[in-house]
């Protein structure tokens, strides 16, 4: 298990990566691991309510699916807050069928609570939230033919998004890109380029094997302020 602590859009952040202890299936992996994470967060002072995303990594499609599903009961509630899931058996190291990024965040006040916006009608993933000045999107994606229809459906789904959080594209921070490996990074950023051209701070692009179905080609998550 790896933590960071760290400042960023005048907060304070508690990131947490691991990958589960191996055991007889997925659902029971991720139960362990989200158990764990939470034991991290209690020891700052904080706790899986604070959760504002959450990143899951499956070995294969099965173990994503059965890792997903747990994930949704157990950040529930006030704990419930922008998700991603991919599949990408090569980014293990043991022989875990699954793996978490969670970022937690302090809010300036104790009494301050996430503000959940549900996709209509509501789907597992949340639409955004808002928590203090922190806007927390989760990964869009979709599917067509070619990568670049696929952008032209996810980023003006995010610019909806970030106006109806009160925010912009001018305002986001930092866009990641999960992107699937048959694609090239250079038509990706090209792609990207066209299409937004506000100046971002921190652009990041990771390789995957899959997502919840076949046929996506990228999926994108952005965290901004208001």
């Amino acid at each position: 298990m790896r933590k960071r602590i760290f400042n960023w859009l005048d907060h304070e952040f508690i990131e947490i990566s691991g990958e589960a202890l191996s055991g007889a299936d997925a659902g029971a992996e991720a139960r362990e691991l989200f158990q764990r994470f939470d034991g991290e967060l209690h020891s700052h002072g904080l706790s899986l309510d604070n959760t504002v995303r959450s990143r899951l990594w499956g070995r294969d499609r099965a173990s994503r699916d059965a890792g997903s599903n747990e994930r949704v009961k157990i950040l529930s509630g006030k704990a419930r807050s922008a998700s991603s899931s991919y599949i990408a058996p090569g980014h293990f190291d043991s022989l875990a069928k699954i793996a978490v990024d969670l970022l937690a965040m302090r809010p300036a006040r104790a009494e301050l609570e996430k503000q959940i916006v549900e996709y209509v009608p509501a789907i597992v993933p949340i639409r955004f939230l808002v928590y203090d000045s922190v806007v927390v999107l989760s990964g869009v994606t979709t599917v067509l033919p070619t990568l670049a229809e696929q952008f032209d459906n996810i980023l003006p789904r995010i610019t909806g998004s970030l106006s109806d959080a009160g925010s912009s594209w001018d305002k986001v921070a930092q866009v990641s890109f999960y992107f699937h490996r048959s694609q090239d990074l250079a038509n990706l950023k090209t792609l990207f380029s066209k299409r937004v051209t506000a100046k971002i701070p921190r652009l990041e692009y990771v390789v995957v094997d899959g997502y919840s179905s076949a046929g996506k080609f990228c999926e994108v998550e952005v965290t901004a302020t208001r």
